[in-house]
């Protein structure tokens, strides 16, 4: 009975990364990208919140440290 001969490791390789970028360019066939307008919009959401949080941590550290220096100059 004859032998079938098992492909060569790199062919398969390449056979499943073929497959992988097929795949993929289906898939990203598929995706409904944003305007611009809505990128924009969300990217003023993030800076938005991104600088009303930073503010909170920038109040936060302030209160800490007079309270710190506080208790310091208390016991010193």
């Amino acid at each position: 009975m004859a032998e079938v001969k098992k492909e060569n490791w790199f062919v398969r390789t390449w056979h499943k990364v073929c497959k992988y970028f097929r795949e993929l360019r289906s898939e990203l066939k598929k995706v409904v990208w944003p305007t611009k307008e809505q990128v924009m919009k969300n990217a003023l959401v993030v800076a938005g919140c991104v600088v009303v949080v930073g503010a909170f941590i920038w109040l936060f550290d302030f209160v800490a440290q007079v309270g710190i220096n506080g208790l310091i100059g208390l016991f010193h």
